[in-house]
């Protein structure tokens, strides 16, 4: 008795290959795109992060110092600032939010203090931010960080300004 081997194609050989390179080729394909829109939002999200980020702040210190008369607008050392004023039984204290050297920047003082606008604690650095007072309770803020990337945002305070 005699068995039959099965007659070898090259095709046998060729199609298994060729079908790998297709699923190797397609796989880095998709890492590849993967990686250009991983990279691309990275950027995007770091670029954001400066203006929205010093928006966000500001807007919070608002919302938390919400109180009659406590937000206005004024100076501290020549610069435009964001002043809070606080009151305790025994003093009056001032929180001051203001750009200095592409920096924004925050001090809190007492009453008849007085420093000069490098002292404060810097929050970010920022390439411009202005602030400007729409009516009693309404201020308005822009943004500009490093990348020149502009944001700006309205806040409103609830109480009502003396």
């Amino acid at each position: 008795m005699r068995f039959k081997t099965k007659q070898r194609h090259m095709i046998d050989f060729l199609f298994p290959v060729a079908l790998f390179f297709v699923f190797a080729l397609s796989a880095l394909t998709v890492i590849l795109l993967a990686t250009r829109i991983y990279q691309s939002t990275t950027e995007n999200s770091s670029l954001n992060y400066t203006s929205r980020t010093s928006l966000s702040y500001i807007s919070e210190k608002i919302h938390q110092q919400d109180q009659e008369g406590s937000v206005s607008l004024g100076t501290f050392d020549g610069c435009e600032a964001l002043v809070f004023r606080q009151e305790t039984s025994e003093a009056v204290y001032f929180t001051y939010i203001y750009a200095y050297q592409d920096e924004l920047k925050e001090i809190f003082l007492k009453q008849g203090a007085s420093t000069d606008a490098a002292a404060g604690q810097t929050i970010l650095k920022v390439k411009d931010f202005s602030m400007s007072q729409l009516s009693d309770s309404l201020f308005s803020f822009q943004c500009t960080d490093e990348a020149g990337q502009k944001a700006s945002t309205v806040v409103g305070v609830r109480s009502k300004n003396t």
